[in-house]
């Protein structure tokens, strides 16, 4: 027998400093609820979604409130994406990748006072643009081809992984260019109006399949000096991308959190309709401790970014976060499967898709190996520069 079973709000309180971000996140689970399966069988994009996160105001969260912004610090965005993702995963992690791309520069503007990003963050407020990051394609090594022409540079690219990329309107990137002999990598903004950025129907996946991470082709697109926002060397850590790695991950594995805590809450639904054994309460206190887990370990990635001191130091501590958050996030889930029993392996009951979504959490920088290496270099008192 099939056992449906309805969203229910987080059994749990999340700490924030301005709940009604969160509440009006909340508010919108059960309408992003009702679709998630439907995106998910058919691997579209969660267009239809992207509306209702204006109507709510969270699409300017992260800017401050002088520049016109929501004013909600790190713990409160993490705490949004967390409660979106009860609702549907695709649609919290791929508005994760907009929020940190609007939590760095607002970080940047309240605690360093770089002037350059305010009217980026005006332009986020007043408009309400959805601002895009293409992942691992612009990581420590970076990637495309930059050749310096006059008055700026010449951009060939291919960038994978861009989630949101039908709806957004800039991408946050960079491309290699080898200059005074070395490779170094210039970082700016990517209009995806332009008819060089072409947008690529890739994305066809285990989980997370609405978020559109799909490719991004930029070809023979100029970038003006003055559109560069930084440029630095390829292959090493730069204290942008410290700041970059401290303040992005806490909020992209809030979602996975998520994820996993509505996981536990619909196996909780099921298995409460039978007689417990044994057995039940075996696996569901396995699965609240790996869960409670998780959630500590998010906790250390949160005061990781509250110290406001992004450093190598800061990175250790949040990948180590992420690492940690991924395994107990995951084998929660797992777990909340068992719990569940058959019913679990049903679309319908949901399980299946929130296991599929949980396993992307395995696929972010910093992955376990290079995570590890780096934190055996932290331990150690070894250089890490070059670990990523």
């Amino acid at each position: 027998m099939n056992i449906a079973v309805p969203v229910a709000k987080p059994d749990h309180d999340v700490a924030t400093d301005r709940p009604d971000i969160v509440t009006r996140a909340a508010a919108l689970v059960p309408t992003l609820a009702a679709s998630a399966g439907a995106f998910d069988a058919s691997d579209r994009f969660v267009a239809d979604n992207y509306p209702l996160l204006k109507e709510a105001g969270l699409i300017e969260a992260g800017v401050p409130v002088e520049l016109g912004g929501g004013d909600a610090d790190i713990r409160t965005l993490a705490a949004m994406l967390r409660t979106l993702a009860h609702g549907c995963g695709s649609t919290a992690l791929a508005f994760s990748m907009h929020t940190h791309q609007v939590a760095v520069p607002a970080w940047r503007w309240r605690h360093q006072k770089v002037q350059a990003v305010e009217p980026l963050l005006r332009r986020i407020a007043e408009k309400r643009i959805i601002i895009l990051s293409s992942g691992g394609s612009d990581w420590i090594g970076g990637s495309g081809k930059a050749e310096r022409v006059e008055g700026g540079y010449r951009v060939t690219a291919r960038k994978v992984f861009t989630s949101g990329s039908p709806v957004g309107d800039l991408l946050m990137t960079g491309a290699v260019v080898h200059e005074e002999g070395e490779d170094r990598v210039i970082h700016f903004a990517a209009p995806m109006a332009a008819p060089e950025v072409t947008v690529l129907d890739t994305w066809r996946t285990l989980g997370m399949r609405g978020t559109g991470s799909n490719d991004v082709m930029i070809e023979n697109l100029f970038v003006a000096d003055a559109q560069v926002s930084f440029k630095r060397r390829a292959g090493e850590w730069h204290p942008v991308f410290q700041i970059i790695a401290t303040v992005a991950f806490p909020l992209i594995y809030a979602v996975y959190l998520g994820v996993a805590e509505r996981a536990r809450d619909v196996a909780i639904g099921i298995a409460k309709r039978r007689e417990a054994s044994e057995d039940t309460l075996n696996l569901a206190g396995r699965m609240d401790t790996a869960l409670r887990a998780a959630r500590l370990a998010h906790e250390w990635m949160i005061a990781a970014v509250e110290r406001n001191a992004p450093s190598a130091e800061s990175v250790n501590d949040v990948m180590t976060g992420r690492t940690l958050v991924a395994e107990h996030a995951i084998r929660t889930v797992e777990l909340a499967m068992e719990l569940a029993g058959g019913a679990s392996f049903h679309r319908e009951n949901e399980l299946e898709r929130l296991f599929r979504d949980v396993q992307g959490a395995r696929f972010h920088v910093l992955r376990q190996g290079p995570q590890a290496r780096y934190a055996g270099a932290m331990a150690l008192g070894l250089p890490a520069t070059t670990i990523y």
